[in-house]
């Protein structure tokens, strides 16, 4: 393979939710071949991995590959700590969440950063969003720039000119058209879990931030929500 072909590999971060999933469908869709990479970083819901190695497979990535970490060394979030729990939604609240990861993305990135270069590849897919999301800081258009900024300067790839862009095209979508879009790509969002309190069968609670926001996308999208809650 030429390395003009190489190029075309792209790894895209995920987490085996609806966001990440619908990446992986508009990454192959512009002719990406796609590493998935997902991470166990001992977060409270790890079932999502067993649906990010499900939706790997169900789509036929080139490879995917979940990198261990241990966050809960550091804590500092509902997700990492069993000291904090997961609150229930609430749509009256203001400032950045409890189930905020600190500096999570950054150090996800970054590690897509390092298979990339070892991939040859061109393009890194990330699922934030920006209009339905939670309040992330991580999850905002400047922070991407400034992250692509430094990946430009940090890279090898970068130096000599043929850097890896990151792509965020879910950035400017409503829950919504997120589930729209993926649909018209094909995606089997029962093969997904987006849920901050999953059980270990992937059954979501249907009550904390990320359950509230995936019911609402798909009741404005005016389709019918394949998740499956504890009964």
């Amino acid at each position: 393979m030429s390395e003009t072909q190489d190029r075309k590999n792209a790894v895209v971060l995920t987490s085996g939710g609806l966001d990440s999933t619908t990446v992986i469908a508009i990454a192959q869709s512009e002719g990406y071949q796609v590493y998935s990479l997902s991470f166990d970083y001992q977060q409270r819901h790890r079932t999502e991995l067993n649906a990010a190695a499900r939706v790997a497979k169900k789509m036929n990535v080139k490879a995917h590959k979940v990198v261990g970490l241990d966050l809960r060394t550091i804590g500092g979030s509902a997700l990492t700590d069993d000291d904090i729990g997961v609150p229930d939604a609430d749509i009256e609240s203001t400032g950045i969440p409890i189930t905020y990861v600190p500096a999570r993305n950054t150090v996800f990135l970054s590690i897509a950063l390092g298979w990339a270069e070892v991939l040859n590849a061109s393009a890194i897919f990330i699922g934030v969003n920006a209009v339905d999301y939670s309040g992330y800081p991580d999850c905002r258009p400047e922070y991407l720039e400034a992250y692509q900024n430094m990946a430009n300067l940090a890279t090898k790839a970068g130096v000599e000119g043929a850097g890896v862009k990151i792509h965020a095209p879910l950035l400017e979508l409503t829950k919504a058209d997120i589930i729209k879009r993926g649909l018209a790509l094909g995606v089997d969002y029962s093969a997904t879990v987006s849920c901050y309190r999953a059980n270990e069968l992937g059954e979501a609670c249907g009550k904390c931030d990320s359950c509230v926001l995936r019911a609402k996308g798909f009741a404005d999208a005016q389709v019918e929500d394949p998740t499956r809650y504890v009964s």
